[in-house]
């Protein structure tokens, strides 16, 4: 074999690799917070769910705080914000910032990697209005800057609980979205919640595997 056919075979093979591994984008984050102006009492109190939303971009500040809460790592490297049925967090977030909705963030699909407190984009674009569509066509939902998605991994849980780690994923899934409405509140900000969509539909706007299966959408923004 000579070696211009070697060369040929050698970016064949490779070439496809390379290109996959360029298709991702990582997005660190800043650091969180760990106190705030509000306190958890007058959080709570303040909680509704939010349907209007201003045209105002939020701020990779605000973003990387929401995601702490919702699901970040707080002790150990291991131990997260919300409780977990034998710790084995079978939990995915996932954030669809739309165009101009955050900035220094390209509109797109990102999934949230909890102990690294980062970003990692798996889909390049706008879907706010795709995703309002498989959620029976609730347009306000495009309206947020920024749509949090909840997802579950089953297997993660059933492994170990059998049929009784689905239920168990989705108290889970609760309390990860309680504590974005809490956090959202604390930084002036409101949060929606929507539970009635096309579950195979949103895996397809988002880009992802049937093995995430969407849980809870909460759209984020300025009321």
């Amino acid at each position: 074999m000579n070696t211009l056919s070697i060369l040929f075979i050698t970016s064949f093979v490779f070439l496809p690799v390379f290109a996959l591994a360029q298709t991702y984008t990582d997005v660190p984050l800043p650091s969180p917070s760990f106190t705030g102006k509000k306190s958890v009492e007058e959080a709570i109190k303040a909680r509704r769910t939010v349907r209007h939303f201003k045209a105002k971009a939020l701020n990779l500040e605000q973003i990387s705080q929401i995601l702490w809460a919702a699901y970040g790592v707080t002790a150990n490297d291991l131990y997260k914000s919300v409780p977990s049925a034998g710790a084995l967090y079978p939990l995915d977030i996932w954030v669809a910032a739309g165009k101009n909705g955050v900035e220094g963030l390209e509109a797109g699909v990102y999934q949230y990697i909890p102990k690294a407190h980062r970003l990692t984009q798996v889909k390049a674009g706008e879907v706010r209005d795709d995703i309002a569509r498989a959620s029976l066509y609730q347009s306000w939902m495009a309206a947020a800057p920024v749509i949090f998605i909840i997802t579950g991994e089953y297997e993660r849980c059933t492994r170990k609980y059998g049929e009784k780690g689905i239920p168990y994923t989705y108290i889970e899934a609760g309390h990860a979205g309680q504590n974005v409405f809490l956090q959202a509140g604390a930084l002036g900000l409101g949060a929606g919640i929507v539970g009635a969509f096309h579950n195979d539909v949103i895996r397809q706007v988002l880009g992802i595997s049937r093995n995430y299966d969407p849980i809870l959408i909460m759209p984020v923004g300025y009321k």
